[in-house]
């Protein structure tokens, strides 16, 4: 186990952070794709910024870092931030995965432009995204779809187009066949190359005072 302190001092551009957690949503998500966790962001750590996080959900509790303002959908948060708010505020058990080797500064220059493109577009809603995730397991549908077209994201979206344009998985799949659990290590992820993801690290979470704000 790491402290949330050490798992931020260690993370790099590109490695996964996986969430679990045990409401009636998160319980529904974990059934549908059939897997251990419901929530999944990319860390993007550049030069001496603080180490930030990746991803898409339905809460507007902190900044997006991008655009500056707070919305829902897919942001860009200070990650020791946005890794508080889903343990303290949503109940969730966070866990940390390492990508090996480290990533380049070619694929750190392709995950910003991903963030330039995708920020800000929209969470689907439940029933949204149960339907995107089946579209994307169905062959005949998926075809009559345009690659890359999001106009509405959920998490696992977003770090799987990310990843492809960093050029860590392979292009051809449409971005709704993927779900949180695809990232576990349970799942074979077929990285390019000689990259891997390492096994999931639990980190442990400081929960702050009652009658405090997480965020």
């Amino acid at each position: 186990m790491l402290t949330l302190d050490e798992a931020v001092e260690l993370t790099r551009t590109g490695d996964l952070w996986v969430f679990r957690g045990r409401s009636v949503p998160d319980r529904a998500i974990q059934t549908m794709t059939n897997s251990p966790v419901n929530h999944v962001g990319m860390a993007i750590v550049i030069e001496d910024l603080p180490p930030m996080m990746w991803h898409a959900e339905l809460g507007r509790s902190l900044p997006d870092l991008w655009s500056g303002g707070n919305h829902r959908g897919v942001q860009l948060h200070d990650l020791r931030d946005a890794v508080t708010v889903w343990a303290a505020r949503y109940g969730q058990r966070a866990w940390l995965r390492q990508l090996e080797p480290q990533a380049t500064r070619d694929m750190e220059d392709a995950a910003l432009r991903a963030v330039a493109r995708l920020d800000g577009t929209p969470f689907p809603s439940t029933a949204r995204l149960a339907g995107r995730w089946l579209r994307g397991r169905v062959p005949r549908l998926r075809r009559r779809e345009r690659e890359h077209t999001l106009e509405r994201a959920y998490c696992a979206e977003v770090v799987a187009v990310t990843y492809e344009e960093m050029g860590l998985l392979p292009a051809g799949r449409r971005p709704n066949w993927y779900d949180p659990g695809r990232f576990w290590s349970g799942d074979d992820l077929g990285l390019l190359g000689e990259h891997k993801l390492g096994n999931e690290i639990t980190v442990g979470v400081p929960l702050p005072a009652p009658g405090s704000d997480p965020a």
